[in-house]
């Protein structure tokens, strides 16, 4: 089962990259990264982001 999505800033993305990057691929998490408030990147489980890519074939 997956977590809730979270925001983190790009700063506290940057200070917990290891906890982030750990959500994403034993918990399933999707971590939104913002800057000034706005998304501007995400860091997924790997499943989605082939999923996204197949998409586009």
């Amino acid at each position: 089962m997956s977590e809730e999505p979270i925001d983190l800033s790009v700063a506290d993305a940057r200070r917990r990259f290891a906890d982030v990057l750990n959500a994403a691929s034993a918990r399933g998490r999707i971590t939104y990264i913002t800057s000034r408030g706005r998304r501007v990147a995400a860091v997924v489980p790997l499943p989605v982001a082939e999923a996204a890519e197949r998409s586009k074939e």
